[in-house]
């Protein structure tokens, strides 16, 4: 088993940085390979009777950070505040995107288990994703986004909705799969601690092959703050 790659950690829940392409929980055809298994096994060695419990999840593409509790308690109130959580990520897109924007819409799954966007109120989930681009090439974007809702695949359908999807999610309409993954990080959680009532702010770097996609075209930093304030 990999050593895990842990971000935070307490006696009340532990955060650790998921590599891409590893399942968070079991499904029906694998059982063992999951951060969930690793994350319990770490627990295990310490103390037999220890526990943890799932709070929330990332697609098995995405990287980034995945929190997990220790008791049922500490479960219970991350997840009944978990709308209160501010969760961003990084994300390579194919195309140049606009600098910045709001993305708003209902989802909904069909059949084949595929979510989709209705613009009519009230049809499916209220998803709501905030974009900002901090560079670009030729052919992609670099954008830092924020969720202000947590809706299964909710930022690979809306980059989708604006024909720019994550670079590598064939599921969402890419074309392009230049780093042979996924181009999406969860990069930063910033919550209450549901115990010491202090904020933790966590945070993973960018994977470094995102952000080599850009040295070739960097976009001037002075310059691209100097847009925005106009």
């Amino acid at each position: 088993m990999k050593k895990l790659d842990i971000v935070y950690e307490d006696k009340h829940l532990i955060a650790v940085n998921k590599e891409a392409g590893l399942l968070t929980i079991a499904t029906e055809n694998e059982r063992d390979n999951t951060l969930f298994h690793q994350v319990i096994s770490y627990e295990k060695k310490k103390n037999k009777s220890n526990k943890i419990f799932i709070v929330h999840r990332l697609d098995k593409d995405t990287s980034g950070i995945v929190v997990f509790a220790k008791s049922s308690l500490v479960k219970d109130r991350l997840q009944n505040n978990w709308e209160e959580t501010k969760r961003f990520y990084t994300a390579v897109v194919e195309g140049k995107t606009d600098n910045d924007g709001v993305i708003k819409s209902w989802l909904r799954e069909n059949a084949n288990f595929v979510s989709y966007s209705s613009n009519k109120p009230d049809d499916g989930k209220l998803a709501i994703t905030k974009y900002k681009k901090i560079n670009e090439s030729k052919s992609y974007s670099l954008l830092s986004i924020e969720i202000l809702t947590g809706r299964k695949n909710q930022i690979r359908v809306h980059m989708k909705d604006i024909n720019h999807p994550i670079i590598g999610d064939t599921k969402y309409g890419a074309k392009a799969n230049p780093l042979r993954r996924m181009g999406l990080v969860a990069n930063k959680l910033e919550f209450k601690h549901p115990i010491t009532n202090e904020m933790l702010m966590l945070e993973v770097k960018v994977p470094k092959e995102f952000l080599n996609m850009f040295k070739a075209n960097k976009l001037d930093t002075k310059e691209f703050k100097i847009k925005k304030a106009l």
